[in-house]
């Protein structure tokens, strides 16, 4: 029996490149017989956290959004796959946004115990997703049965379908297989 992969394109442009790792991904873990959620960002509405602390004590977001129906997929998830744009140096406005709004699950069971990271930028040095993948750590090291398994960065790609033809889709697509 496969495992339950959820994975969160945060990028809001259309054709964007690191959508297409994050399709790539999904088809591999696929043709693995895994199950797979792919969850879209671009027309979602997801606003900012208020830092409340309300979902500490009941359990749940008081803000009523999109949120609400992302949380749940990503609990019952074995697999998490994290997919943005590198934006200075760091990850998407959105995903960060996305995962300060995932406060609610800090207290409750999780299935997910690997995460996997996918991302396209201008820049192509090595060192472009660090600080994107040590944000994305912070959360992780609040799961404690969670924990980073790799990733996949195709730099040198800038407008929208850049990508396409690049071997980092197929990267993608082995790391997906794998899972």
């Amino acid at each position: 029996m496969g495992k339950k992969v959820v994975i969160i394109s945060t990028s809001l442009r259309k054709n964007s490149n690191s959508h297409a790792l994050a399709e790539q991904f999904a088809n591999g873990a696929r043709d693995a017989g895994n199950e797979v959620e792919f969850i879209s960002l671009s027309g979602k509405k997801i606003e900012f956290c208020t830092g409340c602390l309300a979902c500490q004590k009941i359990g749940h977001c008081v803000i009523q959004d999109d949120v609400q129906e992302i949380e749940p997929k990503v609990l019952e998830a074995d697999v998490v796959v994290w997919a943005t744009p590198i934006y200075y140096y760091e990850m998407s406005g959105q995903m960060k946004t996305l995962i300060d709004r995932l406060n609610p699950m800090f207290p409750k069971d999780y299935r997910f115990r690997d995460i996997y990271f996918l991302a396209s930028a201008a820049e192509d040095a090595e060192y472009t997703p660090q600080r994107a993948i040590e944000g994305l750590k912070g959360w992780i090291d609040c799961f404690e049965k969670a924990s980073f398994k790799d990733y996949v960065f195709c730099g040198g790609v800038n407008d929208p379908g850049d990508i396409q033809e690049n071997e980092k889709l197929r990267e993608a697509y082995i790391m997906g297989k794998a899972v």
